[in-house]
């Protein structure tokens, strides 16, 4: 097991932007989403295929609502992890844990590292954290998503998508993200890069976002 005990952490260094504000970020979500996160949040579950008895990981869990899908999908023979480099983010999650009764590790990590072994996890999910990182961040992050997840194991990825039309823009700019480059949907090259196949992306119910979701090669797979 991977969970550590519940004391103060710092916080580790990395390159990506961090999110601070934890103690407000439920509001901010549903704010911006025109109070559909929690629908966001169960679609993303569902989309991602998690089943009973899963190990599942949260990367950049914020403060845990996706992870606590996770954890109703895996069901009491599955493991749930999440892990954000902000100690805030992680102590909020905890608490809800503590409220639900649900077993679920939290810890504070970041994606450039991960700790855990290798080949240890059926699912990975990223929820609105990939437009967080630099360039060279996402494609170290994504190497060491492959390299936790299980052969046939599924990365899902859901992030704003990049603009393609004046409208699409406004709406961009609106959720304060309006000097994005790169959306959800330009992540295909960097998943294939770093070992992942069977790589598909579509639209999620929230139009501003998509998802992206593939899977680490398993043995016998073509390159």
């Amino acid at each position: 097991m991977f969970h550590r005990p519940h004391v103060a952490e710092p916080m580790p260094e990395t390159e990506g932007k961090v999110v601070r504000w934890a103690s407000i970020y439920d509001r901010w979500a549903n704010m911006i989403t025109l109070g559909k996160a929690p629908a966001i949040r169960r679609q993303t579950a569902e989309l991602a295929q998690i089943k009973p008895g899963d190990v599942v990981l949260d990367v950049g869990c914020g403060t845990g609502e996706l992870t606590l899908q996770a954890r109703a999908r895996a069901g009491t023979g599955g493991q749930v992890y999440g892990i954000d480099p902000v100690p805030a983010m992680i102590e909020v999650s905890r608490q809800k844990v503590a409220q639900t009764e649900r077993n679920i590790h939290f810890q504070v990590g970041v994606i450039e590292e991960l700790p855990f072994p290798d080949n240890h996890f059926d699912v990975v999910l990223s929820s609105l954290m990939m437009h967080h990182l630099p360039d060279e961040l996402k494609q170290r992050g994504l190497v060491e998503i492959y390299r936790v997840l299980k052969p046939g194991g599924t990365l899902m990825i859901v992030d704003f998508k990049r603009p393609t039309s004046f409208i699409s823009k406004s709406i961009i700019t609106l959720l304060m993200h309006g000097g994005m480059q790169i959306g959800v949907q330009d992540l295909a090259p960097r998943l294939a890069a770093a070992g992942f196949n069977q790589i598909a992306n579509g639209d999620m119910s929230f139009r501003p976002l998509g998802f992206i979701r593939a899977q680490a090669q398993k043995a016998g797979d073509s390159q």
